[in-house]
């Protein structure tokens, strides 16, 4: 006797999960757009203080830095989500929504996911020696708990690698759509 291979799952548990995933990804995006403000403002602190009253402070400087890679690093999968990142749109604007399901379900799968899964794999070591050490600043003056910063690299693969998950599983909805 031959076994049956896996059942795929419902189109129902599929539009869950990637309701869930978006859900999820819109409020994370939402919230880091609020460090973008904060960034904004430190940038302009840092400047009055160093140009108006001749005052540096290595944290206040490297916070802003600090900023901008959590905020470039969280707001990924948001950015995917919203369709921001960059793409080669000769063919794929004009093309079929088959076609772009197509496109987005191979992209995901043959690009988007291996590249996540790989720098997920090349960082969970890095990280974790961050943490073995406690890894601060090298200057002196400069933030603790870097380690803490350097952790958010794992959660950019987890938001990025789910909502590429959701556009590979929203295309596949797509492309098992009877057109109407």
């Amino acid at each position: 006797m031959v076994p049956e291979p896996p059942a795929l799952p419902s189109t129902r548990s599929l539009a869950a999960f990637v309701g869930a995933v978006e859900r999820l990804n819109e409020k994370v995006g939402k919230a880091v757009s609020w460090l973008l403000l904060a960034m904004t403002l430190v940038t302009l602190a840092v400047v009055i203080l160093r140009y108006v009253f001749s005052l540096g402070f290595i944290w206040l400087q490297e916070s802003y830095i600090w900023l901008n890679g959590i905020a470039f690093m969280l707001g990924a999968g948001y950015t995917l989500l919203q369709d921001g990142h960059v793409r080669v749109d000769i063919f794929y604007r004009p093309a079929s929504p088959r076609l772009r399901a197509w496109v987005d379900l191979a992209g995901s799968l043959l690009l988007l996911l291996p590249m996540v899964a790989v720098a997920f794999v090349v960082s969970v070591p890095y990280v974790w020696a961050a943490w073995e050490r406690l890894e601060t600043s090298r200057e002196a003056g400069g933030l603790p708990a870097l380690f803490l910063l350097k952790s958010i690299l794992l959660v950019f693969c987890l938001l990025l690698g789910l909502q590429g998950l959701a556009l590979a599983a929203r295309s596949l909805m797509a492309l098992v759509r009877r057109p109407s």
